[in-house]
């Protein structure tokens, strides 16, 4: 097996600005280059062309609920855009992609498959815009508090373990109004930098504005929870185990949910998948035994060639205990796991 693509790690301690220049610096050409490549591929993706100065103005709104609910990351991002000698602008929109995006109701057979044990959390990471290229695996810290972050093209969250025992993992789910706000991404980030159970990240995430609907999934040492979100509406799912896909679980969210008919097909098939492969796990399972489970179909999706779909673009499973990051970047049945501890 080979690793296709090259996994970026990039360590930086200290300060929000300094630890988002020392991201731009480190991923500083890949950057640039991403972002030249159809502004950040979403021209690849959308029906309409964007440009950076045409998104200025949304832009702008979502960086100031950024500044105004996580500073620390506004902060960062000014960093990161230095380091990468990006616009402000630029640097912003790597953290907005998927709400600039908006709603993708097209048949596609996938998103992420999420599930979790007290003392760890398992995922796939199911993207379009072909980004297995734009892997970065951050160590970052604050005094003794570190996280170990998986990223994607300049993101500064999508999903991570930190030194306090917390995991944060995610599903897309389609429903409301998506809007100015904090993205889904910087908000796990937020939990990572700040919350030391699943208890302090649920009452962390009640305080903040979402930009997009999303399901976040948390795992310490003695539980784990699905958060599931529209607007500032919140629906808590805890339990001693817990499988997430990309459909509403909680009764009055049902209703509200945006996905088509076939997406919705295949995240009941997903769900059904994860829970029978879970229960079967034994409960000190190796996570070659994790990767097994999402390497295979339908909880791994195959490339068809079609930029717009999603695929699975890498997996991951987090030791809480331990705290590592075991990592397979592309599609994991044809690559080696690497493993990144704090």
């Amino acid at each position: 097996m080979t690793t296709p693509f090259a996994v970026a790690h990039v360590v930086a301690h200290g300060e929000p600005y300094d630890i988002g220049f020392a991201h731009g610096t480190a991923l500083r050409e890949r950057l640039r280059a991403f972002l030249d490549d159809g502004v950040a591929r979403l021209n690849h993706l959308l029906p309409a062309a964007v440009s950076i100065v045409g998104l200025s103005g949304d832009i702008a709104a979502h960086r100031a609920e950024i500044t105004r609910s996580t500073p620390r990351l506004a902060d960062e991002i000014a960093g990161l855009a230095a380091g990468a000698e990006l616009t402000l602008d630029e640097a912003t929109l790597l953290q907005l992609r998927r709400e600039i995006a908006g709603y993708q109701r097209i048949p596609n057979r996938g998103d992420c498959t999420v599930y979790a044990r007290p003392g760890m959390l398992a995922q796939t990471v199911d993207l379009n815009g072909n980004l297995d290229d734009q892997i970065a695996v951050l160590e970052v810290g604050h005094g003794d508090h570190r996280a170990l972050v998986l990223s994607f093209a300049g993101l500064l969250g999508y999903l991570g373990v930190n030194s306090r025992g917390l995991a944060v993992g995610l599903n897309l789910v389609l429903g409301g109004h998506w809007g100015p706000g904090v993205p889904p991404y910087l908000v796990i980030r937020h939990l990572l930098d700040t919350a030391t159970s699943v208890e302090s990240a649920v009452s962390a995430l009640r305080s903040l504005p979402f930009a997009s609907s999303r399901t976040i999934v948390l795992a310490d040492a003695a539980e784990t929870a699905c958060v599931e979100v529209i607007g500032d509406q919140y629906r808590v799912m805890a339990a001693r185990e817990s499988v997430h896909t990309n459909h509403f679980l909680a009764p009055d969210f049902i209703s509200r949910d945006e996905l088509n008919v076939f997406a919705r097909n295949s995240s009941l098939h997903r769900l059904r998948t994860a829970e029978s492969a879970l229960r079967a796990l034994p409960a000190d399972a190796a996570p070659d035994e994790h990767f097994a489970v999402l390497s295979k179909p339908p909880i791994c999706v195959a490339d068809n060639g079609d930029i717009r779909r999603e695929r699975t673009v890498a997996a991951v499973v987090l030791d809480t205990e331990n705290g590592t990051l075991h990592l397979r970047p592309g599609d994991p049945r044809l690559s080696r796991t690497r493993s990144f501890t704090l």
